[in-house]
């Protein structure tokens, strides 16, 4: 006969399902429930997700994309829990977590492990957590949205050079190109104004305090508004050196005021579950600004485990008795690393990628200890595990194959750009420019509005007499007007782009054409695809390398394009130049028309 406690003991373990399994947090989950002898299932709109690859996965899963399809993705699930049975469902990402608050009533009040709705709608909107941490009497950087430049510089001098200058969303749109924006940084009015007008093309654009200092990250877990354990973390290392997600991070005692701020925040939300309340904090004054709440598990969560700080055990006994219990305190002085994202690091600190007046690019020496860290007891990685190593392996893999990959993209187009100077002489040989003959010259870029644009002007208004000119773009799209940041910088060179209007690239262009002078190599590549033979006489407009396609990005960057076109023109035309030595401010604005 079997007694009741035999039938207990004999019960199968719990089973939970981790969502986003790409993510190098959703492998920390993993190994926590795991190691708390619970059966854990991943799922992921990849096949190749990181958490598939855990000897911890008991079953793995393939849902839609919710960024592309978010009702399917719901429905999938609301499928997948007819045939499983789950304690908890741990979404990771926001791709996950938003659309499940909105249905949570569909999966029962204590299956799907997030905060209420409300509340996860209050954290993502940045502006209204903002105001409520004023309320709270948190301290936030002082913002404004602005709509013109003179706002923007009226807003600037209450707020206080450097100013963070972050463009409404971060991806805007140009008819059916979609534009990665960024934020930048501007130290003056001038800079300001450029930025501004640049950004404001996609909508409004928020100037916001430049506050220095550490990012400090309070993780915790509450219920119902009341905070049961607390964790911090501060940043060592971030990806980008401006500011950004970590690659290395350390557990430390948590400060008390952050502490307060992060709590309070809490309270008033009625949070139920696990967040990270973000902060700058100036280390010489202690002076802070709420950066932003995260209503989930954040990237340095495997951190947080090393520690000791074991969250998703925590939540898991949240969801499935109502209570956290008690823990111990977390170890401080542990330290993190995300190995693909510390590489990253390391390369952009050697290359010195950000502006010295904002960020303290490190010394070699900080880089080289840092590095040393990985002997150190101390020392865990997020994803590398010797008690879990195939999640690590492959991780070490697709580092080796994207730098692989990158490596030979670089020799490829050290090659080409070789192969396209030397062609450069044999064309300049075989045209016999200086001889003072008309040649039809056509240049070549993707949208015809910023760079081939400015080289026909500017070639046209210096060379016209005896050149026949000519350009086109790639951009399905013609009769466009000029890029506006473009204008401006044209503008000031003494080039007018005002009355600018696009062509794409025809047949006939490149049968008229007798030198072709592109941008990129990519150029080059699709111009042999679309009109084979065309290659023989087409080659890089400047011999030194690439130029950059500045559309979307920071008027410094305009600039710098315009002044490599400029110099890359006249030194093809360097002969025609000594005959018509006239300064460029001086010489007369090309006609409005385009020659054909």
């Amino acid at each position: 006969m079997v007694s009741s406690a035999d039938v207990r003991q004999a019960k199968l373990p719990g089973q939970v399902l981790v969502l986003d399994a790409d993510q190098a947090s959703a492998l920390a989950v993993v190994r926590s429930l795991a190691r708390r002898g619970l059966r854990v299932h991943v799922a992921s709109a990849h096949a190749t997700a990181l958490a598939r690859h855990s000897r911890h996965t008991a079953a793995r899963w393939e849902y839609p994309d919710p960024l592309v399809d978010a009702q399917g993705f719901v429905a999938w699930l609301e499928s997948h829990l007819r045939d499983h049975a789950y304690d908890m469902v741990v979404p990771v990402t926001e791709r996950t977590v938003v659309p499940l608050a909105h249905e949570r009533a569909r999966f029962g009040p204590h299956l799907i492990a997030v905060a209420d709705a409300a509340a996860i709608d209050q954290v993502i909107d940045k502006q209204r957590t903002a105001e409520l941490a004023v309320r709270l009497g948190v301290r936030v950087p002082r913002a404004e949205s602005v709509e013109d430049t003179q706002a923007a510089v009226a807003a600037a001098h209450r707020i206080g050079f450097p100013i963070v200058v972050k463009p409404a969303r971060s991806v805007g749109h140009d008819g059916g190109r979609r534009v990665q924006l960024t934020v930048s940084y501007a130290f003056n009015e001038r800079e300001l104004s450029g930025q501004v007008e640049s950004a404001l093309r996609y909508g409004p654009v928020l100037l916001q305090e430049h506050f220095p200092g550490d990012g400090i990250g309070i993780e915790l877990i509450a219920s119902q508004g009341e905070t049961r354990y607390l964790f911090q973390h501060r940043r060592l290392h971030e990806v980008p050196l401006t500011g950004g997600g970590s690659s290395l991070r350390i557990s430390e005692a948590p400060d008390p005021v952050l502490a307060g701020a992060a709590t309070a925040l809490m309270r008033a939300l009625r949070w139920h579950g696990v967040a990270m309340v973000e902060f700058k904090r100036n280390p010489a004054t202690g002076d802070y600004r709420l950066i932003e709440v995260n209503g989930r598990f954040w990237g340095s969560l495997p951190l947080a485990v090393a520690a000791g700080a074991d969250f998703p055990a925590m939540l898991h006994q949240l969801m499935t008795t109502g209570d956290v219990g008690s823990w111990p305190a977390a170890r401080a002085g542990t330290v993190a690393r995300q190995l693909a994202r510390d590489i990253d690091w390391i390369e952009q600190v050697l290359r010195r990628q950000a502006p010295t007046r904002l960020v303290r690019i490190p010394p070699l020496r900080e880089v080289l200890r840092d590095t040393l860290l990985v002997f150190s007891p101390r020392h865990h990685f997020d994803v590398q595990s010797w008690s879990d190593p195939w999640p690590g392996l492959v991780d070490a893999w697709r580092i080796v194959a994207h730098q692989g990959r990158r490596v030979r993209a670089l020799l490829q187009e050290r090659r080409a750009l070789r192969e396209s100077s030397r062609h450069a002489e044999t064309l300049r040989a075989r045209l016999a420019l200086a001889a003072g003959a008309p040649r039809k010259v056509l240049f070549l870029c993707y949208g015809n509005i910023n760079r081939s644009a400015l080289a026909h002007a500017y070639a046209l208004q210096r060379f016209g007499p005896q050149l026949m000119l000519a350009s086109a773009g790639f951009h399905s799209h013609d009769g466009r007007p000029a890029d506006p940041v473009m204008q401006e910088v044209a503008a000031r060179m003494g080039v007018s782009l005002a009355d600018w209007s696009s062509h794409t690239l025809t047949a006939k262009l490149v049968n008229d054409a007798e030198l072709i002078l592109a941008m990129e190599v990519e150029h080059l590549h699709r111009l042999e695809q679309l009109h084979p033979g065309s290659r023989h006489k087409a080659c890089l407009l400047d011999a030194q390398g690439e130029i950059p396609d500045p559309y979307g990005k920071a008027p410094a960057q305009y600039e710098q394009v315009a002044r490599r076109v400029q110099k890359a023109v006249d030194t093809w035309f360097r002969a025609l130049g000594e005959a018509s030595p006239v300064p460029l401010a001086a010489q007369p604005t090309p006609p409005s028309d385009r020659p054909a």
